[in-house]
């Protein structure tokens, strides 16, 4: 399925890591754990640096985290494509474990099926290891709130 035509970022991966880390310092403490890699037309890539602290017994890294990786990759998606409202949130993300991920770089790839007014919709493919396998993916919705008018 392609993704929706006609969309173009308004905010580069730089500029969405800088106000993420202004009005979600709590998502990286002092560390790069997630991050935008790229943003393009009608998506972006997102990458978890997995390391110790995301592994749950068994050496896997945890559910929540990757829950966690495709939700900014909606975020990254809002924010560049709808404007640097920070006010966006997720009102739906479903995800399925395909197989298990070890620390490491953990990319996803995430695109825009549907950019409206109030809403956007997207999905997010969430890969690692050598051979960059599917871990997990994810479909959510975020909800964009109205533009507000200076008074």
């Amino acid at each position: 399925m392609p993704a929706q035509d006609n969309l173009e970022p308004v905010l580069t991966a730089a500029e969405v890591n800088s106000l993420m880390a202004t009005v979600y310092p709590q998502l990286n403490d002092q560390f790069t754990f997630y991050e935008a890699l790229d943003v393009f037309p009608g998506g972006c890539t997102v990458r978890l640096n997995a390391g110790a602290r995301h592994l749950r017994p068994g050496g896997t890294v945890s559910g929540p985290s990757l829950f966690t990786l495709a939700d900014i990759g909606g975020y990254v998606c809002v924010l560049s494509h709808a404007g640097p409202d920070a006010l966006s949130v997720t009102t739906n993300l479903n995800i399925n474990f395909v197989r298990k991920a070890e620390a490491g770089p953990i990319d996803g790839h995430c695109r825009i099926l549907k950019l409206g007014k109030s809403l956007m919709v997207f999905d997010i493919d969430i890969v690692a290891g050598p051979e960059r396998h599917t871990v997990a993916h994810a479909t959510g919705t975020y909800s964009i709130p109205p533009k507000r008018t200076p008074s």
